[in-house]
């Protein structure tokens, strides 16, 4: 254990060491409830942080900086397995800290293009969603020009709409009907009884 504490502790991980520190912190406040873990999005292709767009900054600069940390970590055990002298030690650890931030990099790439389909934007719900669904008629009648029913979304929640019938029918309060088709214009939907 004290050989871990010492390499963190040791130059060049000890840069990444004290970010790591951060960023646990920051993690054990999100699951507390006292930040939003969410954060904001980093726009595609901006900046140093183009190619981790698509999920949240928070969960991309976690991952950058886990990743350079465990690549500086390794780099500094290296390092002290050469025994070199100061100069050359600043001079390697220089080194150390640019290729742990290629790899710390090139890491959280591989993690973040996945997770964009995770995070990726949420689709707008659509009055089209309901098209095909089973519907209960609420009104007393439902005729060319009047009607409602209750429809199930897709998540469980309901809603009323207004639907209209196209031909002649006996379609009451109570009757399940079919949610066929939607009229942009009239802001209604089509409707065909599931006795047939």
């Amino acid at each position: 254990m004290g050989g871990f504490v010492t390499a963190a502790l040791g130059f060049p991980a000890v840069l990444f060491s004290f970010l790591l520190i951060v960023v646990i912190g920051y993690w054990l406040l999100a699951l507390l409830g006292a930040v939003d873990a969410d954060g904001f999005d980093v726009p595609e292709g901006e900046g140093l942080l183009a190619g981790f767009g698509g999920v949240p900054l928070s969960l991309s600069l976690s991952l950058l900086i886990a990743f350079t940390w465990f690549a500086s970590l390794a780099g500094t055990v290296l390092l002290d397995d050469l025994e070199l002298s100061t100069p050359s030690r600043i001079g390697f650890g220089a080194v150390v800290v640019a290729v742990a931030l290629v790899l710390g990099t090139l890491g959280t790439r591989v993690i973040v293009v996945p997770l964009r389909r995770v995070f990726g934007p949420a689709r707008e719900p659509s009055r089209m969603d309901f098209v095909g669904r089973a519907a209960v008629i609420r009104t007393s009648s439902v005729t060319h020009d009047f009607g409602q029913a209750e429809v199930a979304a897709a998540d469980g929640s309901t809603a009323i709409v207004d639907v209209r019938q196209a031909g002649e029918g006996n379609l009451t309060a109570g009757s399940r009907v079919v949610l066929y088709d939607y009229d942009s214009e009239g802001e209604f939907f089509w409707v065909e009884s599931l006795d047939i």
